[in-house]
């Protein structure tokens, strides 16, 4: 069947919109890292292997594609960027993991390159050099920044380039075997860091502070945002899904400051409004392209 140009890009920027509340219910919630891990990844992996084996029109050819090099890759993406991001944002600043995710358009652009051949158009590149600049400024621009050259922020950069390097992968993976069922893959790897996080979490944090923002994540934001990304991957280059959960960086402060009163430096906010302008730019000139181009 045949899809509008901007069907892809508008799947991924719904995703990433549904993604934004995320961090203020994070919040909310008030749990221990690897606690939130559990709950997240159990909730949101519980609910769609339900969903899998209610619907799923062939169960045993599903498991066989999870059982393939692919399948593991995606599984394993999914559950290791989950464990890395919350490893990295327990032990460096926020900020600098946030700037190595940032990174993460430039390497689905890379590894789609190299891995499928499929190529990076100049708009997209344009695009991503003006995103990777609105968010330097929003995460770096503020005079009360605690960054600093050292160890701590080495490791904080690292685990962000290991996300955006997982993710990209994962939708890098997924665009190019069609064959996969996303439902399964996506479960198994919210699975799979759910158990993580519940082998790590300390003793008595399971049941700590506010679990009812945890189940709102777990069983809405993530399973409705994740899926809508990953399907986004298979109608348009992975680079630009990368790009659009972009918008969860620059918008998800904006709804801690909303409902949680930690407000919002001007830097943020022209970072912020620089990442949306030109995101919406981009996904007005590629529709107008695109739409020109099948004329």
């Amino acid at each position: 069947m045949t899809r509008h140009p901007l069907f892809g890009l508008g799947l991924a920027c719904f995703g990433a919109l549904v993604l934004t509340p995320d961090t203020l219910l994070m919040r909310w919630s008030g749990m221990e890292g690897f606690a939130m891990l559990a709950w997240r990844g159990l909730l949101m992996g519980g609910l769609l292997i339900t969903i899998w084996l209610l619907t799923a029109r062939d169960r045993m050819a599903d498991l066989r594609a999870l059982a393939t090099l692919a399948g593991g890759g995606v599984i394993l993406c999914h559950g290791a960027n989950a464990t890395i991001f919350s490893l990295g944002v327990a032990h460096a600043p926020v900020a600098v993991v946030l700037f190595g995710v940032a990174t993460m358009p430039i390497c689905a652009a890379l590894l789609a390159r190299m891995l499928t051949g499929e190529p990076t158009r100049p708009a997209t590149w344009a695009a991503m050099a003006a995103v990777m600049g609105g968010i330097a400024i929003a995460v770096f621009g503020g005079g009360d920044t605690d960054v600093a050259f050292n160890r701590t922020s080495l490791v904080g950069a690292a685990a962000g380039l290991a996300v955006a390097g997982m993710l990209a992968i994962g939708f890098v993976i997924i665009r190019s075997t069609r064959s996969l069922p996303i439902i399964p893959l996506i479960g198994a790897g919210a699975l799979l860091a759910g158990l993580i996080g519940l082998a790590a979490a300390p003793a008595g944090t399971l049941g700590a502070g506010n679990p009812w923002a945890i189940a709102v994540t777990g069983t809405a934001i993530l399973p409705v945002s994740f899926l809508a990304l990953t399907f986004a991957s298979r109608h348009t280059e992975a680079a630009n899904v990368s790009l659009l959960m972009l918008l969860e960086t620059v918008l998800g402060p904006a709804w801690v400051w909303l409902g949680a009163g930690e407000a919002m430096t001007p830097a943020m906010i022209l970072g912020g409004a620089i990442v949306v302008g030109s995101l919406a730019a981009y996904i007005l000139v590629t529709g107008r392209s695109r739409t020109v181009t099948r004329r």
